[in-house]
């Protein structure tokens, strides 16, 4: 067939990179190497729109063990001679058409970018994003969602302990399904995503590939319209049975020594997988598609190259060894097929029962390589006079506040997301330690060592909507504040950055300085950036989403010792929020939920106090000052104060706001940089006198009770009475 620019549109690549690409090969190229292109470049695979600005995050630090991108997930050093492995991305496009397989691939494809690299995956968390829950369409991705996360995990057999999820309007369409993994491995038995050693045989290991997924990168970079439901295809099908023994094997032929390099078929399958790992190499590779297991008749060889049919690995392996290798995959009862070799010229020659269909330099595919990389224009969001319009003044100080607290825990963005977490395993592999003793991060064994990991997913995207450079650090600030809440010291980041259309100069705004003020937290808080993923185009006919740059985090607890929970201990025991208080409700769920305000600044923060506040946290932690420690957000105090009390069923007496502040303000805000802490009756006079000496501001609140709850001499019932309508808001929606 004839091709041109025209064809090359249909397959999203854009005149001048049809030209760039007839430049690089020297001759217009067939429809396989389009194709191969296609997946390549799009913005799922070559970051074009972003990777100049994520260069500029802080991607070094002392415990990184791996270069920031350079493999499938980053690797961080915990001691003992063992490193953590973990990674986030996004199958949000996917998950809107076809929730249940779009999410339990998202969950089985983060998993396999951890033991890709040698680890055990030892923990999933994920973190969701939803149009409003009253909505039936809502109800159905929602629903279709969490049976995918859940079942795919639950099958696989790691255990899912964390995350967050969100509800606003602007999801409806474009629902966001982020999902996140983490592993343990031995330092020094990683494996790498290289092609290295000429003539050394590659194997294509797992499922038989199909004709699902064919394009999927390129559908993940377009918007979602009424005509993506036509795209159905892209959507990969997953079979958490297999990839259980993909996991089990690979782990097993690592051992042998006989790998030289691994790497999943992710994104853009085998081009992708041969094309990434032949470039880091400086090599190439001679592959022959017919030898590829299939499990349908007739593929042809772009449908084979572009397929991201699920549980598949492509390995290069030392010669010599195939029978080692084989007799691995052949006890697990996977397909292993020899299917080619690397090659010294740097080109990927693929045949199809003996006839050339493609010649490509790997390095021209690349990210980091060949591919095209651009600067958009960005100019700020014409919404922003809408919030720098808001006069706080203008909003009337409430006098019913049981009225309003009650409203707040049920609304969906904070009530308990019990509906949602009773559907996953959360304890097997006996590593979590949650279950009975919640803390603000997801705390888990570090097996075979003594250590922990806190664990978290952050992202308030109505913060980064009001102001993305703000925003985004308050995202960074919070994952760290969680970490240390639980008693952890935060290590190192990944990134999940859903944004809008890139060629939409206000949502490039949004996405520039967002990532300007994750780097300068990060920088901070000592948390490089170790990898992650950019997600653009969550966007629908009605506009695009709020920016999204959620924030996976990793901390280390060096003993279990040093965990701290979130929940009041006894009856007595005196209750303070450290950190200073403000005259601010600005995009608080009571502004935005409650009173209906849509636009409104960022609420307050400060990067240095809450660094020091954090700090300070730790210390008070390590020298066994305090019994819990909850930290502020969305709610405010109120809500900090009520989940606080439902794990042990014990309630609250606390004063009245302090007279120079607004009550909604003190109750209700979501200025950043606070915790609530409670300290041992019997250690209270310590605690004020270490306090004293500290520069960071206190407030004593009150005392926990038995189970009653009384605001500022108001009595407002048991707390049992609160924990119900808490525990079932989300419930009754779902019914």
């Amino acid at each position: 067939m004839e091709i041109t620019a025209q064809t090359a549109a249909q397959l999203r690549i854009t005149e001048e990179e049809f030209e760039m690409i007839k430049v690089k090969l020297g001759r217009t190229p067939n429809f396989t190497e389009l194709c191969a292109f296609s997946g390549m470049w799009s913005e799922h695979c070559s970051y074009k729109n972003s990777i100049k600005w994520l260069k500029t995050l802080p991607r070094e630090g002392s415990k990184m063990l791996v270069k920031a991108g350079e493999e499938n997930a980053g690797l961080m050093d915990i001691g003992d001679g063992y490193g953590v492995v973990f990674k986030i991305e996004s199958h949000n496009h996917p998950s809107a058409l076809e929730p249940f397989q779009g999410a339990a691939t998202g969950v089985g494809g983060i998993n396999r970018d951890i033991f890709t690299m040698g680890a055990r995956p030892i923990a999933s968390l994920n973190s969701l994003r939803f149009g409003n829950l009253s909505d039936a369409k809502t109800q159905h991705l929602l629903s279709g969602v969490v049976h995918g996360i859940g079942h795919y995990g639950n099958c696989f057999g790691v255990p899912t302990v964390g995350g967050e999820i969100y509800f606003e309007n602007c999801y409806h369409t474009n629902p966001l399904v982020n999902a996140m993994s983490v592993g343990i491995v031995k330092n020094g038995e990683t494996v790498s995503a290289t092609a290295e050693g000429i003539g050394n045989p590659v194997f294509f290991v797992g499922s038989a590939t199909g004709k699902d997924g064919i394009g999927g990168a390129s559908f993940a970079s377009a918007e979602i319209t009424n005509d993506s439901v036509e795209e159905l295809p892209a959507v990969q099908v997953g079979d958490p049975f297999q990839e259980k023994k993909l996991l089990e094997a690979c782990l097993e032929v690592i051992k042998t020594g006989a790998v030289v390099g691994m790497q999943d078929m992710g994104a853009a399958g085998i081009i992708c997988s041969t094309a990434e790992m032949s470039a880091k190499g400086k090599s190439g590779m001679k592959i022959h598609l017919d030898k590829v297991p299939t499990r349908q008749q007739g593929m042809k060889a772009w449908e084979l190259l572009l397929s991201e049919s699920q549980e598949r690995m492509l390995l290069v392996v030392k010669k010599g060894s195939e029978n080692e290798v084989s007799t691995v995959f052949e006890k697990w009862d996977l397909p292993c097929s020899h299917i080619g070799e690397v090659t010294e010229d740097g080109l990927l020659t693929f045949f199809m029962n003996g006839e050339l269909e493609a010649v490509i330099s790997a390095e021209e595919l690349v990210l980091g390589g060949g591919a095209p990389q651009y600067e958009r224009a960005y100019t700020e969001p014409a919404y922003f006079s809408s919030i720098a319009s808001f006069e706080l003044a203008d909003i009337a100080i409430p006098t019913d506040l049981k009225t309003i607290s009650q409203k707040l825990i049920t609304l969906p963005n904070i009530a308990s997301k019990r509906w949602v977490y009773e559907q996953y395993d959360s304890m097997v592999g006996t590593g979590t330690t949650n279950t009975n003793a919640p803390s603000d991060a997801a705390v888990v064994m570090a097996k075979p060592t003594n250590k922990a990991l806190a664990l978290t997913t952050d992202c308030n995207s109505k913060y980064v909507f009001a102001d993305p450079y703000k925003g985004a650090m308050i995202a960074v600030a919070e994952a760290a504040r969680n970490i240390v809440c639980s008693g952890g010291v935060p290590l190192g980041v990944t990134n999940c950055l859903n944004f809008g259309n890139p060629y939409d100069p206000e949502v490039y705004y949004q996405f520039v300085n967002a990532i300007k003020g994750m780097g300068e937290a990060c920088r901070k808080f000592d948390t490089p950036v170790t990898g992650g993923n950019v997600s653009f185009y969550n966007q629908s006919p009605d506009g695009p989403v709020y920016p999204t740059p959620t924030i996976g985090m990793v901390g280390l607890l060096e003993t279990l010792d040093q965990k701290m929970t979130m929940d009041f201990k006894s009856s007595g025991d005196a209750i303070y929020i450290i950190g200073s208080i403000q005259e601010d409700i600005s995009s608080s769920e009571y502004l935005h939920k409650i009173l209906g305000v849509e636009y409104s600044p960022a609420p307050y923060f400060n990067l240095d106090e809450e660094f020091e506040m954090q700090q300070l946290i730790l210390k008070l932690i390590k020298e066994n000052r305090i019994v819990s420690a909850h930290d502020v957000s969305e709610g405010g105090l109120m809500v900090t104060l009520l989940e606080s009390s439902f794990n042990r069923d014990l309630g609250f007496e606390v004063n009245a706001a302090p007279g120079n502040i607004r009550k909604d303000a003190f109750w209700f805000g979501e200025s950043q940089g606070r915790v609530v802490v409670s300290v041992n009756s019997f250690e209270n006079h310590d605690f004020l006198d270490f306090m004293s000496k500290q520069s960071v501001p206190y407030h004593y609140l009150g005392q926990v009770t038995e189970g009653s709850i009384v605001i500022a001499g108001d009595e407002w019932g048991e707390v049992h009475d609160w924990k119900s309508l808490y525990d079932n808001a989300i419930r009754s929606f779902m019914k």
